[in-house]
């Protein structure tokens, strides 16, 4: 399949595109970037900076993917961003590339970034992400696989949230979310397992009585950390799947849970 390059859009010298690229009226690429066959750039579309972009990707009218970073300490150069295949960025995202030469802003594949949403310098984001719109990651958060966040919702600098976890709508993030919980609030709080999402998801009914029974021992019944891990370890589920998740993400966390 052939390329297909509106007369009107600008292709600066030295981007790279591979056939089956689409782009549209007025659309702008960089000089520094690489896009992979089927991705469509639609009109009045940007594609910048130091950007490689996998294939099928959609780029809505307005959007801005890679931008230079807010980030201060930003001391020139050509900055990264890495995007993985099948994600779709609608009107008026803004995806940024990384503050300083070697470092990555990175999402995988089959992420949905609704529209207003933005995605700050060295996020690094999995796959499956669905961002409401008007949501918003700082620099350096980590977001894992199956993720949904909010409209309106604000993650902290440096947080990370967890497989199959939800962040709630106007949701403010200031520590961790684990995997497969719901966190909501200003400041946000874990409220309840993710119940439908993992339903969704496919997970049984086994694993999902799992989820909960993890809930209630961090959560719920007035353990600190290390004892709620050795009640799961009594109980003879500290070496399952999910526990294993659970507890590494915990292990890992240096901001702490919410």
């Amino acid at each position: 399949m052939a390329s297909q390059i509106h007369p009107t859009a600008i292709i600066e010298k030295g981007a790279e595109l591979d056939e089956g690229v689409i782009v549209g009226p007025y659309a702008y690429i960089g000089p520094h970037v690489t896009i992979a066959k089927g991705t469509e750039v639609m009109h009045h579309a940007t594609v910048d900076g130091g950007t490689t972009m996998g294939e099928d990707n959609e780029v809505h009218p307005y959007a801005y993917v890679g931008g230079k970073t807010h980030d201060l300490k930003y001391k020139g150069g050509v900055q990264g961003l890495k995007i993985g295949s099948g994600n779709v960025f609608r009107e008026f995202t803004t995806i940024h590339c990384a503050t300083t030469e070697g470092q990555l802003t990175r999402l995988g594949d089959k992420n949905l970034i609704l529209a207003y949403s933005h995605i700050a310098h060295e996020c690094q984001v999995g796959n499956h992400l669905v961002m409401s719109s008007h949501a918003a990651l700082g620099g350096h958060v980590e977001v894992m696989d199956h993720v949904n966040i909010g409209w309106g919702a604000g993650v902290h600098q440096f947080c990370r949230i967890g497989d199959f976890a939800m962040v709630g709508a106007a949701s403010k993030v200031v520590q961790d979310v684990p995997p497969y919980m719901i966190s909501d609030g200003s400041p946000a709080e874990v409220r309840t397992p993710n119940k439908v999402g993992l339903e969704r998801a496919g997970f049984s009914k086994e694993d999902i009585a799992l989820v909960r029974r993890i809930f209630k021992v961090f959560y719920k019944e007035g353990f600190n950390r290390r004892q709620a891990a050795e009640k799961l370890e009594e109980a003879g589920v500290a070496e399952t799947e999910i526990v294993t998740r659970f507890l590494g993400f915990l292990k890992t966390s240096e901001r702490g849970l919410s």
